[in-house]
């Protein structure tokens, strides 16, 4: 979980003192697996809501969406279209759904590793441009054919960007997922609640979601 070097320092330095408990707020690349016989609705608004909260500024955000070949492409489609759906705009405006980066130093982090996607050989099926000429406003933005080497596949972007990966065995897709870094959170998409559970132990993350993502407990 702790994938970066300012994170290693913390715990170096907590271990060193007084062994004080230290909790930290981390980065991630975290996964989404969706299996064949997943509810597909179900599982487009699971990616959806996990990548796009918060306009994809979320650490455990699902960046990397695995989902299996045999509905890779419905999947695609039906996630493209409801990115498109996904209204971009200010806050006040009341039919917004989707606000601004933070700032103009995200904002052009963000539209560079859309351009390294680009240029890598990863294929825009929404979005993939800034929204309007003021602001700090990406549209969300969804690629496919994204490889695990491709560089918006591999760093934590921090914004709207959904990188939809094809798996095609289990077994290998959680080794994929685990092949990270980071490891802050992960997310399973199947109707077989014991396949859920076995998964849910091999992948190698704080928080694992089933058939939904970013549910938090208020409490």
């Amino acid at each position: 979980a702790i994938g970066e070097p300012a994170g290693h320092k913390i715990m170096e330095m907590a271990a060193q003192s007084n062994l004080k408990r230290v909790s930290l707020e981390l980065g991630g690349k975290s996964p989404l697996i969706v299996l064949p016989d997943a509810d597909l609705d179900q599982a487009v608004a699971a990616a959806h809501i996990g990548l796009f909260l918060n306009m994809g500024q979320c650490c455990c955000a699902s960046s990397r969406i695995f989902v299996h070949d045999e509905i890779y492409d419905k999947f695609v489609a039906a996630a493209a279209a409801k990115a498109k759906e996904w209204k971009a705009g200010p806050q006040f405006d009341e039919t917004s759904l989707h606000g601004a980066q933070v700032d103009k130093i995200q904002f052009d982090k963000v539209m560079g590793y859309i351009e390294k996607g680009k240029a890598e050989g990863a294929k825009v099926m929404a979005g993939g441009e800034r929204h309007g000429s003021k602001g700090f406003f990406v549209q969300p933005t969804v690629f496919s054919e994204v490889t695990d080497e491709m560089t918006i596949a591999k760093e934590e972007i921090f914004g709207p960007v959904s990188s939809i990966i094809r798996f095609t065995d289990v077994k290998d897709a959680i080794r994929r997922a685990n092949n990270s870094k980071y490891g802050l959170a992960a997310g399973i998409c199947t109707r077989d609640i014991g396949t859920a559970v076995k998964m849910a132990g091999e992948l190698q993350a704080g928080t694992i979601w089933i058939n939904c993502y970013n549910n938090f407990d208020m409490a």
